[in-house]
């Protein structure tokens, strides 16, 4: 019941006050909040009425390498098969954060003659023309998670990156009194959400003329590689007074590097993955995470019943950033009985992560 409560309560704050977590395995106040903000924008207010028949959706599937990605495409596959299935058809291409396959599979996708393409862009810029090539077809493009430099879609679902980075650092520099010596652990280089974060962070930082950034290294997103560059850095630097991290697996690959290094632990900043939130809790650890929400892609298959059905939608549909911050919070949101690897901003049920990261 505890659990229930607090996902309603995080869900609206998220979509009023700017704050907030929609808990994974409740379902009903989170989704129910959220789809009500879709909706208002026309993004699914006629979807049953409007649809005849079902609409061909081609989904990409940009990248499998680390757990926020796979939550992600388990939550569009779980949301078509079930809240969706008399509406759209899905075929599904995998691009392996490759670029060059990626436009492939999109232009595969093409010469299927699907109605609606959604995808997470792996560069800003390399994927324009065969974007403008779907558009040009009469198919409907919708980014999922990532934006391009450029105008070749209908419509852009993500969050604020920009803000995502910036959020991080202020909680960081004022745990640090505005001065101290940091690393930063990015994504993959190319991706908007990195290049964004990372600016919307520095701008922050550069306003401290005291705080010193020893070191800026990708590391995926991902919890093995982002051990394994902390450790590196661990043993090259003596002194690290913070950790502004980009995804939260990565942060909780750094904490565990700190502790096998015999080194205090520092203020680290993360995103809302249920490993981070226990590893705060568990070492009585204050902390910060920043959520994207894979709930994301229900609002994706939302806006393609809109797109079909010849609604008005948003040209960029940017929500703002949910935040936990503080161990009273971290205790509250996540998850005892779950894996490490689930993210907290999801409308999955509880069954279906424990089968999935099982």
């Amino acid at each position: 019941m505890k659990k229930r409560i607090l996902a309603a309560a995080m869900a609206c704050l998220l979509l009023v006050s700017l704050a907030g977590c929609s808990s994974g395995g409740n379902g009903g106040g989170s989704s129910e909040d959220s789809q009500a903000e879709t909706s208002g924008e026309g993004a699914s207010s006629s979807s049953d009425e409007g649809t005849q028949e079902k609409i061909k959706v081609g989904y990409d599937i940009y990248f499998l390498g680390n757990s926020w990605s796979v939550q992600l495409y388990q939550e569009f596959k779980w949301n078509a098969e079930n809240n969706y299935a008399d509406k759209v058809d899905v075929t599904y291409v995998e691009s392996d954060n490759d670029i060059t396959k990626q436009i492939a599979n999109i232009e595969d996708l093409i010469a299927q003659g699907v109605d609606v393409i959604i995808t997470t862009p792996c560069d800003t810029t390399a994927l324009n023309s065969t974007l403008q090539e779907a558009m040009d077809e009469g198919i409907k493009v919708i980014l999922l998670a990532a934006a391009i430099d450029g105008d070749s879609y209908d419509s852009l679902i993500t969050v604020d990156e920009k803000d995502f980075g910036a959020t991080g650092a202020k909680w960081l520099v004022e745990q640090l009194d505005g001065k101290g010596k940091l690393i930063m652990l990015e994504g993959i280089s190319g991706f908007s959400t990195n290049t964004l974060r990372q600016e919307g962070a520095l701008e922050v930082f550069e306003e401290y003329p005291d705080i010193e950034i020893v070191a800026d290294e990708d590391a995926d997103w991902d919890y093995a590689k982002a051990k394994t560059v902390a450790s590196d850095l661990l043993a090259t630097y003596p002194e690290i007074d913070g950790v502004w991290s980009q995804g939260g697996a990565m942060t909780l690959g750094a904490i565990e590097s700190f502790q096998a290094a015999g080194r205090d632990l520092v203020p680290m900043t993360g995103e809302d993955n249920n490993g981070y939130l226990k590893a705060c809790v568990d070492n009585n650890m204050e902390g910060i995470a920043v959520g994207k929400p894979t709930w994301l892609t229900r609002v994706a298959l939302d806006t393609a019943l809109s797109l079909m059905n010849g609604e008005e939608v948003k040209k960029d549909n940017i929500y703002p950033v949910a935040t936990i911050a503080g161990l009273k919070e971290m205790e509250e949101a996540y998850f005892p009985e779950l894996s490490d690897d689930v993210w907290c901003g999801t409308e999955l049920p509880e069954d279906v992560l424990k089968e999935v990261f099982k």
